[in-house]
């Protein structure tokens, strides 16, 4: 899967994309290395792979069209497209505050639909974007300085979606 996924992404322009740190290829395979190393499951590391296919909350650059939803699933898989479409989905502002309650308030940016995702779901965001805010921060020193008091916050509200070694790497990398 890893293999197609990337040579997706480079027939999609991905490694001509800036991206803090280099390319958005860089970027999505230092993601997916980050949640290997913390053993995450195929799925979630091939969504950290594919993460910004369909563009997301913070990075509006996408590289499929929604309409094209099935061709990303049949070549990562289901369970792994629902994560890319999630973490592409998720407004961050209305979504984030809320991501760790039991009932859940996520919004979707495309469709304005509010629902409480399923706690593996939530917990599959959290560990996503844990892994790309961090990759973020460990690349740019500017970045860190600029948002790392706020995503120190933010994931620690989320200690229980997160993994140990999520937690682990938040810790080291944001302090605290």
């Amino acid at each position: 899967m890893s293999e197609h996924a990337v040579a997706w992404l480079r027939e999609l322009g991905a490694r001509e994309i800036a991206h803090p740190g280099g390319t958005l290829l860089a970027h999505v395979e230092r993601v997916r290395e980050l949640l290997a190393s913390w053993g995450a499951r195929p799925a979630l590391q091939g969504a950290g792979l594919c993460h910004a296919f369909y563009g997301t909350d913070g990075f509006p650059t996408a590289l499929l069209p929604l309409a094209r939803r099935a061709e990303l699933a049949s070549l990562i898989g289901d369970e792994a497209e629902e994560i890319v479409y999630l973490y592409a989905a998720c407004d961050r502002a209305a979504s984030h505050p809320a991501l760790a309650r039991e009932e859940a308030a996520f919004r979707d940016r495309f469709t304005g639909r509010v629902h409480s995702p399923a706690l593996e779901l939530r917990r599959d965001l959290a560990e996503l974007s844990a892994a790309n805010e961090l990759d973020l921060a460990r690349i740019d020193p500017a970045f860190r300085v600029a948002r790392g008091a706020e995503l120190l916050a933010l994931f620690t509200r989320w200690r229980a979606l997160l993994s140990e070694p999520a937690r682990r790497e938040c810790r080291a990398v944001l302090g605290g």
